[in-house]
């Protein structure tokens, strides 16, 4: 089952080509992160998903009824304005407090609906920010580079919680990353963009894709580093590749 598809997705912006021939699709509780440089099409191929860009060619298909959760790149928060975290978890729409109280619980925001938001760290934003997209109950849940800013260890804590999330909704996950060599292991694939699809698979066999060495170059700083897990451990997605293993970071 195919929750939402792009055929032959193309996109372009101020008469430049910023996306060509992009097909892809992503199936339930399936975690899929694009990778790229800068100036690659990433957030634009997410908008272009949400249907907030207009597609120049191909096809947009989504699940009837499909609920997607939107996790932006930024948030500009009006600091001349202060506004709770209760009171942002409903705009646009309104949330009960029994479910704004149950989102935060469940990112690891438990108690902070009084807080005022330009008080946040930028882990905690991130944090509300996902609250926010949970509250739909999405089927699908998009994050556009939402480890921007944070340290490694709170980058690590965030795909953490992702994965948590998916295993407790059963959520799709579709999420660009703007750190070129940190992808989480529970990835069940990864997808290089540069304006098109240069190579995707898993974790392991991306990174020795040519592609992807192309264009991240060699050595550390194009390795991907895998967060890995106690429970990944003998799960891996990669069996029957015979390829070399990229530079792993143990958090057990």
């Amino acid at each position: 089952m195919t929750l939402i598809g792009a055929e032959g997705l193309t996109v372009h912006l101020a008469g430049q080509k910023v996306l060509e021939d992009v097909t892809l699709q992503l199936a339930p509780a399936e975690i899929v992160t694009i990778l790229g440089p800068n100036g690659s099409g990433k957030s634009t191929l997410l908008r272009a998903l949400l249907g907030i860009l207009p597609l120049s060619g191909g096809q947009i298909r989504r699940a009837p009824g499909l609920r997607i959760g939107y996790v932006p790149q930024r948030l500009a928060i009006d600091r001349t304005m202060p506004i709770t975290v209760r009171r942002f978890l409903s705009l646009p729409t309104r949330a009960s407090d029994t479910a704004a109280s149950r989102a935060l619980e469940r990112v690891g925001m438990a108690g902070q609906e009084t807080q005022q938001m330009t008080a946040l760290s930028g882990g905690q934003l991130q944090r509300v920010l996902l609250a926010r997209a949970l509250l739909g109950q999405p089927q699908v849940l998009m994050l556009d580079e939402p480890t921007q800013g944070l340290d490694q260890p709170g980058e690590a804590a965030f795909y953490r919680l992702i994965e948590a999330v998916r295993a407790e909704t059963g959520a799709a996950i579709l999420m660009v990353s703007h750190d070129l060599h940190v992808v989480m292991a529970a990835s069940d694939r990864v997808i290089c963009l540069n304006g098109h699809i240069c190579c995707e698979g898993t974790p392991r066999v991306v990174s020795t894709a040519p592609e992807y060495r192309a264009l991240f170059g060699l050595g550390t700083q194009g390795a991907l580093a895998l967060y890995r897990h106690d429970h990944d451990h003998g799960h891996g997605h990669d069996h029957g590749h015979g390829h070399p293993q990229p530079h792993e970071h143990d958090h057990a």
